[in-house]
């Protein structure tokens, strides 16, 4: 009986082995691995930067009026800080006085597309005209080349992170989400903010928020006295040897 009981304990654990390592070639070679592993092949922005030094950036969309972007540019003089701002094409030539009054603040200016469109649903041809088109727009007022791109609503995929890195963007999220579009109060914008950022990280603003001027004197402030120090985004993240994982942070090459 304990013979029995023995050999059919060790078929059990023959079967379980095999099934383990059936699943383990399965998910090796379907990429699955790299899913569970946080090592995903998927191409993805970058969200936020490896580093130790407390380095941070906090940007705005610029896609719908000007009625707060006089405010903000006031609060972050006032506070001695450069911000990054991503700019739709119809944006920058509606409103060229504000991308000139950006660009003399020591702003950084990126693309935030020409239409404001879901670039996922583009081919690569279409793509490159978003991003050409919205950076020529841009640089006709600052003379200035633009390198750095924000897919508008975040909605992205491989074919458009790959393309704009052949035409020499870098692709920048977020990983600190203010939601002061959805017009929440100053105190909540501040406090999801503060209570969110860690060394590296991108904070994500609009420029035509109801509160968003009236949160920044809090959280630049705070930020500031915690040890964090503001950067534009192009200061922020690596240009070359690097390497972003699945989570969209990038960190420089081992």
């Amino acid at each position: 009986m304990f013979k029995v009981f023995k050999l059919k304990s060790a078929i059990a654990t023959l079967l379980t082995l095999g099934m383990i390592a059936a699943m383990c070639v399965s998910v090796r070679f379907t990429n699955a691995y790299a899913v569970y592993f946080n090592l995903t092949p998927r191409l993805v922005p970058i969200y936020s930067v490896e580093r130790e030094d407390k380095l941070i950036s906090v940007t705005f969309d610029c896609a719908w009026g000007t009625e707060h972007t006089d405010d903000i540019l006031a609060a972050l003089k006032a506070s001695d800080v450069r911000a990054t701002f991503f700019m739709v094409e119809f944006w920058s030539k509606k409103y060229p006085d504000y991308v000139k009054k950006i660009d003399a603040a020591g702003c950084e200016i990126g693309t935030h597309s020409s239409t404001h469109s879901y670039m996922s649903k583009l081919n690569a041809e279409e793509i490159k005209m978003e991003l050409s088109a919205s950076s020529n727009a841009i640089k006709e007022v600052t003379g200035k080349e633009v390198e750095l791109f924000r897919a508008p609503f975040g909605d992205y995929d491989d074919e458009l992170i790959r393309t704009a890195t052949e035409q020499g963007y870098y692709t920048i999220q977020w990983d600190v989400d203010s939601l002061d579009w959805k017009d929440l109060s100053a105190s909540d914008i501040a406090m999801r903010v503060i209570n969110g950022v860690k060394s590296g990280s991108i904070i994500l603003m609009h420029n035509n928020g109801l509160h968003t001027a009236e949160s920044l004197p809090i959280i630049l402030e705070t930020l500031k006295n915690r040890g964090y120090k503001f950067v534009p985004v192009g200061e922020l993240i690596y240009r070359q040897n690097y390497t972003i994982d699945g989570t969209g942070r990038q960190q420089p090459a081992q």
